[in-house]
């Protein structure tokens, strides 16, 4: 960068070579005007570089680093210079010193902004005036609070309720009823076997560390973290190297083993939060709530840490009611429980929690999408892993364009990545704070095919709030293996095919003898081959007579002689074709959704009187918990029972609303049922004729009593927006408007 040219050290050491008063009376006041020199081009250097692409954040520290240095080295200037008695060259020093210290300074903001440090007090300000609101209008509230709450447990209260009820009756129409999918509802009690064949029960784990005195525990990954993450965007004297390493760590977070997160802890110094006490060594946590089916006890059973299994399992059933047809997708909406180590953050991590969930049954060979052109033209942030690793950002892209160069892998996968962000954004979620970030290899599931997360930008950051895979067969095969009952899908053939088969045939007996307690893994690896991967082994052991090979379940190669497996393509004349089908998941944490629309729909705006700043939550009308408002307008018996008659018509019309017949100003309870997001408001003022008021604008339109119905169930439906509603009736400017 071309700020690199700045050289202080020339300064300093011209500086700080004099070491008598009468050799640095004439130096000094070129030492300064050349610092003052020096100090400018590297300011117009900087302000030139920023006209075009904006610095990396390793150029931003070199730079602060630099300058740094020529404080530092200017400052001992000067102190050599006091402490020899040459006056006449101080000032002149302590003037270059000030100008390097401001552009030092002036390096640190650049660097601090650039980190993103510098916003943090803003976002912990406004993430507290959220969540001060939702609790106290009761959206939700820690659970068991009069004992103290639990942590991870929440309560939602009637607005936050009416809020999840919303979101949720829109995901059925968006994804159940457009789609045509199936939707089931299965047990939260799961039993043992059939999380033992999904893998929970082995694999569903985080890394945990206790303090060593106290016992209380921590994730060990997220301790990591938020040490990590903490130096990164406070420490502004860390060298691009450190910082590199920090990123580093980071990207490599997921994949790291007990055995070095545990090293990294340790070389970092990271200890208990709390106590400051020393960590134990990281060891595996199963997340899973263990129960037992039954009074015995001899039936284990868990609380279901996802709602996908109980699809897998019915997959048999499902697919014969759909008429033996491919592709289809079935749906549930349930309770989920995982029990966090340390949960955090209010609703977005907590140990029980709301699903929607979609498997999508998709023929291997054929992961075309019919709809798929609905979408195609959708233009949004998308954040390829190839960005990923070159440390740049999420661009806009058009979805057509990702599918075609093949950085999603297929229009299913692609046509549900579109249908989510529909369904976010209609909801209200920012556009310009929603992103769609690719798995990187070490995130991967060694079988899906492709992963992509839907990622919502809040006060915590960047969080995943919808998971959209395409698993391949990995679930039903592995049910189908454990249960003995065939998961499968059928093609009949107008004509019989003679076809060519690969046949894959273990010799349990000798990877028995080579494996021991490893044969089975070994064995299933050698089955799930593709057929390409097989024939290359045939090609290598009839050459070799042994080969390596990578079984991913246990995590190294084995070496795999000859006798141990027979590998040939057979001629077989099929009527029909039988496979397994793959499965796209789109899995949506409605919490985790539900809290980052109330933050993106979180504003403030001053009262009349400037006196104080009054909160809004602009929900569209589809999720806004009450959906308007019946102020009569003065305490009256004839506009009380107009309202009491528009709240029988709301109701028979299917309208949440709330009738307030309080003594309060209008611009009041205005102000009341806008901080819960209410988005329109009848007022009454005559028996014949409403205003009504819509929340954002502030606008009002007179309409007649017995259209008030009609007209918020337009609006509230999306089948009117204000604009046609106010270009339809006319404006309204009174007594009430003035009050707020």
């Amino acid at each position: 960068m071309v700020f690199m040219r700045f050289r202080p050290q020339l300064i300093a050491s011209s500086l700080s070579r004099a070491p008598k008063p009468s050799r640095t009376l004439a130096p000094q006041p070129l030492a300064a005007a050349a610092a003052r020199r020096h100090s400018l081009t590297a300011t117009l250097s900087f302000s030139s570089s920023m006209a075009g692409a904006a610095p990396s954040e390793e150029a931003l520290r070199r730079a602060l680093a630099e300058r740094q240095a020529a404080v530092d080295a200017q400052a001992e200037a000067v102190r050599s210079l006091k402490a020899s008695g040459a006056k006449a060259g101080v000032d002149a020093a302590v003037e270059a010193l000030k100008a390097l210290k401001i552009e030092a300074g002036a390096a640190a903001r650049r660097l601090q902004a650039s980190v993103g440090s510098g916003g943090g007090a803003a976002r912990e300000e406004m993430r507290q005036a959220v969540v001060n609101t939702l609790e106290r209008k009761l959206f939700y509230i820690p659970s068991f609070k009069i004992y103290r709450g639990v942590a991870g447990l929440y309560d939602y209260g009637p607005p936050g309720c009416a809020v999840k009820s919303n979101v949720l009756a829109f995901w059925r129409q968006h994804f159940v009823l457009e789609e045509n999918m199936l939707e089931v509802d299965c047990p939260c009690v799961t039993p043992e076997v059939v999380l033992k064949a999904s893998g929970h029960v082995e694999k569903f784990t985080d890394l945990m560390v206790k303090d060593e005195k106290t016992g209380t525990c921590y994730r060990a990954d997220h301790l990591l973290k938020d040490f990590c993450k903490d130096k990164l965007e406070k420490d502004l004297t860390l060298s691009p190297e450190t910082a590199a390493e920090f990123k580093r760590v980071l990207a490599v977070l997921d994949d790291l083993s007990p055995e070095e997160l545990g090293a990294k802890i340790k070389e970092y110094g990271i200890v208990a939060p709390d106590t400051k006490n020393p960590l134990s060594a990281p060891y595996p946590f199963n997340l899973m709530f263990q129960t037992s089916i039954g009074p015995t006890g001899l039936s284990v059973g868990y609380m279901r840490p996802e709602t996908a299994q109980g699809i897998f399992v019915n997959f048999k059933d499902l697919y014969y009611y759909n008429g033996q047809k491919l592709p289809f997708a079935a749906a549930q909406i349930g309770q989920a429980f995982r029990n966090e180590i340390s949960p955090r953050q209010g609703l977005l991590r907590v140990r029980e929690f709301t699903l929607a969930e979609i498997e999508h049954f998709v023929d291997p060979e054929d992961k075309s999408h019919p709809k798929f052109v609905d979408v195609a033209d959708l233009e949004f942030l998308m954040f390829p892993r190839e960005l990923q690793l070159s440390g740049e950002s999420a661009k806009l892209t058009k979805l057509a364009e990702a599918v075609s160069k093949g950085t999603v892998n297929n229009e299913t996968l692609g046509y549900f990545i579109g249908r989510v962000y529909l369904f976010l954004t209609r909801l209200g979620i920012d556009k310009s704070k929603l992103r769609f970030r690719q798995h990187l290899p070490n995130e991967m599931a060694h079988y899906a095919a492709d992963c992509w997360d839907a990622e919502i930008e809040c006060s915590y950051g960047w969080i995943e709030c919808v998971g959209i895979a395409d698993r391949s067969a990995y679930d039903l095969k592995a049910h189908s293996e454990k249960s003995g009952v065939p998961l499968v899908a059928h093609e009949k053939f107008s004509k019989p095919r003679e076809v060519e088969k690969l046949v894959i045939v273990p010799s349990k007996k000798d990877l028995g003898l080579a494996f021991k307690g490893n044969q089975k893994m070994v064995v299933e690896a050698l089955e799930a081959m593709s057929e390409k991967e097989a024939m290359d082994m045939k090609a290598a052991l009839e050459s070799k007579g042994e080969m390596n090979f990578q079984v991913c379940t246990l995590g190294k190669d084995v070496v795999i002689t000859k006798k141990m497996v027979s590998i040939s393509m057979e001629k077989k004349v099929e009527h029909q074709r039988v496979f397994t089908p793959s499965v796209v998941e789109p899995s949506f944490g409605i919490g985790r959704i539900i809290y980052c629309l109330f933050e993106h729909s979180f504003y403030t705006r001053p009262s009349k009187s400037e006196e104080e700043q009054l909160n809004v939550f602009r929900f569209p009308p589809i999720v806004a918990p009450i959906k308007c408002t019946v102020f009569p307008l003065v305490k009256n018996q004839e506009f009380d029972d107009a309202a009491k008659v528009l709240a029988k018509e709301l109701t028979a019309a299917g309208i949440s609303h709330i009738i307030d017949t309080t003594g309060i100003s209008i611009g009041r309870r205005y102000a009341r049922t806008d901080e819960i997001g209410v988005p329109f408001a009848v007022t009454v003022d005559s028996a014949t004729e409403v205003t009504i008021r819509e929340r954002d604008s502030k606008q009002q339109v007179r309409v007649g009593i017995d259209e008030v119905a009609s007209v918020v169930k337009e609006l509230t439906e999306g089948q009117s927006t204000w604009t046609d509603i106010s270009f339809k009736y006319p404006s309204h400017i009174g007594p009430q408007a003035d009050q707020e």
